[in-house]
This record gives structure tokens, sequence and C-alpha cells, in this order.
């Protein structure tokens, strides 16, 4: 493993099948995987958009076809799950442990919040899919923090017990929004105006891009030029907007990017100090290695390292993106093999 996470009932000989989901605010992917003693081997995979369905029954069975499900199903999903139940944040579902497997006839299934399952899901991951930002302290263990900007903003954490690392969950991306200057606080009072309560996830995620560009032009008046705005009423307008920044072709969107970059170093070092995680920081989520150029630039490393008295335990926390997207499908079929 490439990063010892401990599991509750790891046998690597184990031959069940296992039938595991990421779902996510956008898309719903979904897998078949087969223990054995090299870890997972993945059979079948599908992605599902998740607005084209009323419920994750309904997709779980459109995978499945005719075949008969497995007995165990684990599905990694956004938001937090207590006693089984959650009501996923981005998705207007309610999922019930109890009664999905009740409906399903199925005998095992499990819910665990997304970012938990990527925690998990970084046992399962090659050195070639991970992108270094920064050396650290490779001696040095310690617990590891993970942040994650997609359709929404994902953090959690894996404490290290001395031989084996235990992820847990987290909702702290929606903790409240520190602001840092002048333009920050700008930033917040417009927020305050479309939002009841602004946390992290409104800045840093793909609508959290969006919210900065709309504030740039909207509220600093800055000027777009309309073949922009025509491919943002079209495309998805995060994915403009950092393209276009990344490509150099607009300054606003630059402007957009290079704020949004300097939020999520400041949350990044801020959950690093909160979980003293000098075992690292990984970056995950479906955005971070889409802005890579403007992550590998100095510019990160300077803003992440701001921290006044403990800048020298930042500059000792490996730093690196996850670049395989399916790092939560992974952790929840892990969780599922070997944790149910």
């Amino acid at each position: 493993m490439l990063i010892p996470v401990a599991f509750k009932n790891y046998d690597a000989g184990k031959k069940d099948t296992i039938l595991a989901g990421d779902i996510g605010g956008t898309k719903v992917n979904i897998a078949l995987y087969q223990p054995g003693e090299k870890g997972l081997t993945i059979l079948r995979q599908q992605s599902f958009h998740s607005k084209d369905f009323s419920s994750l029954t309904a997709i779980i069975r459109q995978f499945a076809g005719e075949d008969q499900l497995p007995g165990k199903i684990c599905m990694a999903v956004a938001g937090p799950v207590i006693d089984g139940k959650v009501k996923l944040t981005n998705l207007p579902w309610r999922l019930d442990r109890d009664a999905m497997q009740k409906e399903l006839q199925v005998q095992h299934i499990s819910f665990i919040n997304d970012l938990e399952a990527t925690a998990f899901g970084l046992a399962g991951l090659e050195p070639g899919e991970l992108c270094k930002l920064d050396e650290g302290n490779n001696t040095q263990q310690g617990n590891i923090a993970i942040i994650a900007p997609g359709t929404g903003l994902g953090e959690a954490g894996l404490y290290w017990d001395g031989k084996r690392y235990h992820p847990f969950a987290t909702e702290g991306g929606h903790s409240a929004f520190a602001s840092r200057t002048a333009l920050d606080f700008e930033l917040y009072n417009w927020l305050a105006k479309q939002f009841n309560y602004i946390c992290w996830e409104h800045v840093i995620c793909g609508p959290g891009i969006h919210n900065i560009f709309r504030f740039l032009t909207e509220e600093k008046k800055n000027k777009t030029p309309e073949w922009l705005m025509k491919e943002m009423e079209t495309e998805d307008p995060a994915a403009v907007i950092s393209e276009n920044a990344i490509a150099g072709k607009d300054e606003v969107c630059s402007q957009t990017m290079e704020l949004y970059v300097r939020y999520l170093a400041t949350e990044s070092s801020s959950l690093v100090l909160k979980y003293k995680a000098t075992g690292g920081l990984f970056l995950g989520g479906g955005i971070p290695p889409k802005i890579l150029p403007l992550l590998q630039k100095e510019k990160w490393q300077t803003l992440f390292f701001e921290s006044d008295r403990m800048e020298t335990l930042l500059r000792q926390t490996p730093v690196n993106v996850i670049l395989n997207d399916k790092t939560p499908l992974l952790g929840a079929a892990y969780y599922g093999a070997y944790n149910m």
C-alpha cells in the first residue's frame, strides 16, 4: 500500500465481490470490484449523471441490469453520515441504509462520507497517480490532511497511530470563510447579499470559482469580452474561467483564479495546522488536477507557507495532488471489502 491505512477485517485473500459507488453532486461513479491478494481488481465500471435519476437505487438497478447484486454495497456520499442515514449536500436525495437493504434485498450496505472514502482510497493509489507540489520532510510521519474541491468542498483527515492511518470524515468545507484583506471583505459582503452564511465552499469549489468571477465583474465592474460570456452560457463556467486563466486569454479569468488559488492555499495551510498534519497534505477532488499549472507556481508555495510562527511546520509538510479522480470510488470499494 502506498499509504498504510488500517482496515478492521483486512484479508488479502477475500473473494467476495463488492459494489462500490461515489455519489457526487454532478455524477455518480459505480463499479464492481473483486478483492484479491494484490488488492482490488475492477470488473466493470459506469458513470451516470446524478440529476438524471430520482434515487440512488434507480442507478444501482440500471448498473446491475439482470445481474444479481453482490452481498455488499458501499457508497461514498457527499454529506454527513449519521446512523446509516444521510441527506446529500448537493443533491435532493435522502439515503437510509436499512431501507435500502430491504428494498434491494442486499445484506450489507454502508454509506461513508466521500472524503473519508478518499482517505481510504489512498491505500490503493500508485505513485504515478500523485503529483508532488512540495517535497516537505519525507522522513516525518504523522497525521494527514485532505482537501478536495469539486462541485463542493470536502475535507478529511487520517490519524496516525504509529503504525497505520485511520481515516475520519469532517464537514470542514462548511466552516466559516475567513477574510484577510480588504478585497476579501468586499467579496464577503457581496456574498452575504446572496447567502445567509458564508463558508469556504462558497469560494473553493466549482461554483465558488464562478462566485469570485461574478464578484469581479458585477461588483468590481471588470469588463469581459463577449466571446467569453457566450462560452460560459453553453459550458461549465468554472471550467471556462480556469482554462482561459491558464491560457492567459482573459485578465478577469486570471484574477479570478489568483484569488481562488489564494483561498485554496489559505484553507489548506489552516487544515494542516489544525490536524498537525506532518504526514502530508493531499489535494483531491476534480479541480486541482485540472489547474495544476496554477498550483505548480512559486506563488502557491508562498501562500501555503504564510503562517507566521508555524511556517517551519508547513515547510516540512509534503504536499501532493491526487490525479486519480476515482479515488473516492476506490476507497469505498476498499472500505466495503475490508471494513464491513
